[in-house]
């Protein structure tokens, strides 16, 4: 089937170019429908041109070779693949070979684009596909293959900007176990470890897939504890996949949903109903197109073409994809227009060597001029900015929406330049910033979900808390008899509780007192701990290497030789014989150093010495680590006696040591400050004693987010 313009002008050139569809499918019929429309426009509007392109459409007999990913294929849909691959391949080398095709538009699928890919690069010819965006295409690395159209990696950056920007730490993916599913996985796994998200889980699901192979991988997800989840499926799939987590409460409030331009950009070919029902709060990552008259007015002339082409078709809509087939024959046509009055014919190979039907063919000889000439185009399409970069359309743009009632609202845009902004003349400071509109999420919420909840099957977080008799402006722990509960309030349990409140996710959790009269290493004794490596007296030396040391030497004799210049005219111990004055050069040398030394390596805490040799009793808080480290201070157990409340340790501290209390008392800051604020006449605080403070195994998830929380709190 060839078509081509309606011009009769005998001076121009007619120039063959092959379509390969899906002429089965809405997004076929449409792309042909668009071309047709496409060169029509461009050549009523130059009618001087001296090239016409003349289509030659080929029907793929539907893209069945993405159904091979199912789990299970029957017999006959093995021999039905074969067949349709047999009739692919027939008709795309009687383009090459018979029509002599300067150039390709198609394939609709990313799954065979690879044979058409390799025999584009053997013929020369351009294979330009509109709707093939799957990222392992580029691999191939062929020269001959051009993407007019954005690749589904591009759209990562701009989803893991919104991860950021909501403080999530961990998402699943679930998407279509085809080729174009899994070929954007890679891309943003990496995109998402760059923003420290976690990918827990992955979901793919066969494009064939049941209600209740659907049903399975849902209730396994719920057992999970991440709420945020990004699909990359089509809307035949999609609209399933939502239809089933709205019945089994997935689409409720906690939970995220964000959406890849595979279901937002064909948005409008979803049924009204399944958007409205099941869909309503998602997140999408949409492609952008900019509004324009000549739009509105293609979109109108587009229905009444589309229409009288296909009477059958029901409330058609018309989507991305055919707007990427207009702007790609348009580039086609002013590419072929370019190349002036070129010869435009094959070179045939000689056969007598050929064994088969792709080894007989030709190569054109003008598809490295006309490659450069598409790769050189740029032009204002109906989508925007045509700009073909690296052999795909450039993508700086895209817009995020928010699905509401039966339609996706926009809140905001992702910028390569700005990251998320609200509108595309706004400049953010931050590339991971929410400044965007308002968002309605899943379960009518307005409130931004934590991403992360306690699973159906999960454990809640146990506290441990001490119970003690004193110090209630800490921790205080109240029985309730008749229920057999514990309530736990104070000041560290405010803390603990703006802490979790703070969390990017939900945490359970449950105080457990601890009400064992023991030591504070016997109600952490859960924690694995190492015994100290044996000390070595020596053990200040392994850090001095062997430049070190000839620094330090050449040091030593340089100050000496200062020091001789400096006293042997004025004092006599530096006059004698040379051995002498070396000597007293050196020692004076060394005594200055073990006296600068000795005054940097004095102790924090100054009495602590007069303590230990004065023999006098100091005081600790009972259960506290501080008796450890008055142990390892030598402090012996006689002179240790413990107190358990602010009044004990002063009813000590006025006894004195010599009539069976303390002269000093060891205590973490904030309890010392609660003794001052109690007996702030009576008692000063010398300076702090240091120690090594605590330790936690690290990395761990639950670990990171508290600390950074802590921090922030602390500032304020």
């Amino acid at each position: 089937m060839a078509q081509g313009s309606n011009n009769s002008n005998p001076t121009t050139i007619a120039v063959n170019v092959g379509v390969i569809l899906d002429l089965e499918t809405q997004v076929g019929q449409m792309g042909l429908t668009c071309i047709n429309m496409s060169l029509s426009d461009f050549y009523s509007s130059n009618p001087s041109f001296k090239t016409r392109l003349v289509l030659n459409v080929r029907d793929s007999k539907r893209d069945e070779l993405a159904a091979a990913s199912a789990e299970f294929i029957l017999l006959s849909d093995l021999l039905l693949l074969f067949h349709r691959l047999f009739w692919f391949t027939r008709a795309t080398l009687d383009l090459i070979k018979n029509k002599q095709v300067q150039a390709i538009i198609g394939p609709q699928g990313s799954a065979q684009a690879d044979l058409l890919i390799h025999l584009g690069d053997k013929s020369h010819v351009p294979i330009v596909s509109f709707s093939a965006t799957s990222p392992p295409l580029s691999s191939l690395r062929s020269p001959y293959f051009l993407r007019a159209a954005q690749i589904d990696s591009s759209q990562v950056n701009a989803i893991s900007a919104v991860i950021q920007a909501f403080g999530w730490k961990e998402a699943v993916l679930i998407y279509v176990d085809n080729e174009f599913g899994a070929g954007i996985i890679p891309s943003l796994t990496e995109a998402l470890e760059e923003v420290n998200m976690r990918v827990p889980y992955r979901s793919p699901i066969s494009p064939s897939a049941t209600d209740d192979q659907i049903l399975r991988e849902l209730y396994k997800l719920m057992t999970m504890q991440t709420r945020v989840f990004i699909v990359h499926v089509l809307t035949t799939l999609g609209s399933r996949l939502f239809a089933k987590a709205k019945e089994v409460g997935m689409m409720n409030q906690g939970y995220v949903w964000i959406v890849t331009n595979g279901i937002t950009d064909l948005l409008s070919s979803v049924d009204s109903s399944v958007v409205a029902s099941s869909m309503q709060g998602v997140l999408g990552i949409k492609t952008y197109i900019p509004d324009s008259p000549y739009l509105d007015n293609f979109m109108v002339r587009w229905r009444m073409k589309f229409q009288q082409e296909n009477p059958s078709a029901h409330n058609p809509t018309l989507n991305i994809f055919g707007y990427r087939a207009y702007d790609a024959a348009w580039a086609l046509a002013m590419a072929v227009e370019e190349m002036g009055g070129t010869n435009f014919t094959y070179q045939m190979l000689n056969s007598s060597t050929e064994t088969t039907d792709i080894d007989k063919f030709g190569v054109s000889l003008n598809g490295q001029k006309l490659l450069q000439e598409l790769s050189n185009m740029t032009f204002a399409g109906l989508t925007g900015n045509f700009r073909l970069v690296d052999g795909q359309l450039e993508s700086t743009v895209f817009q995020i929406v928010n699905i509401n009632g039966n339609a996706a609202r926009g809140i905001g845009f992702w910028t390569l330049e700005n990251g998320l902004v609200r509108d595309l003349y706004s400049f953010s400071t931050s590339k991971y910033s929410t400044n965007i509109g308002s968002i309605i999420w899943p379960g009518d919420s307005t409130s931004v979900p934590k991403g992360w909840e306690i699973p159906t099957n999960g454990k809640r977080l146990k506290i441990l808390v001490p119970l003690k008799d004193s110090f209630f402006q800490f921790v205080t722990v109240s029985q309730d008899p008749n229920r057999n509960t514990f309530q736990v309030t104070g000041y560290c349990i405010d803390i603990f509780q703006a802490i979790i409140e703070k969390l990017p996710y939900a945490v359970a959790y449950d105080f457990i007192p601890f009400t064992a009269r023991s030591t504070y290493d016997e109600m952490i004794d859960q924690v694995f701990y190492k015994d100290n490596k044996n000390k070595n007296a020596w053990v200040f030396l392994k850090p001095l290497t062997w430049d070190l040391w000839l620094t330090i030497g050449c040091f030593f004799v340089f100050i000496a030789q200062v020091v001789w210049i400096l006293e042997h005219q004025i004092n006599e111990d530096f006059r004698g014989s040379v051995a002498h004055q070396v000597g007293t050069s050196f020692c004076y040398t060394a005594s200055l150093s073990s006296l600068l030394v000795v005054q940097n390596l004095q102790p924090t805490v100054a009495d602590i010495d007069q303590l230990l040799k004065s023999g006098e009793k100091v005081g600790y808080q009972h259960g506290s680590f501080v008796y450890g480290m008055l142990k390892q201070m030598k402090f012996d157990d006689s002179r240790l006696i413990y107190y358990h409340s602010s009044e004990e340790c002063d009813a000590l501290l006025s006894k004195g040591s010599a009539k069976g209390g303390i002269a000093a008392a060891f205590d973490e800051i904030p309890y010392i400050k609660l003794v001052f604020s109690q007996y702030c006449n009576k008692y000063t605080m010398i300076p702090t004693l240091k120690t090594a403070g605590f330790g936690f195994v690290s990395p761990q998830p639950l670990n990171h987010s508290p600390e950074k929380k802590i921090l922030k709190i602390s500032n304020y």
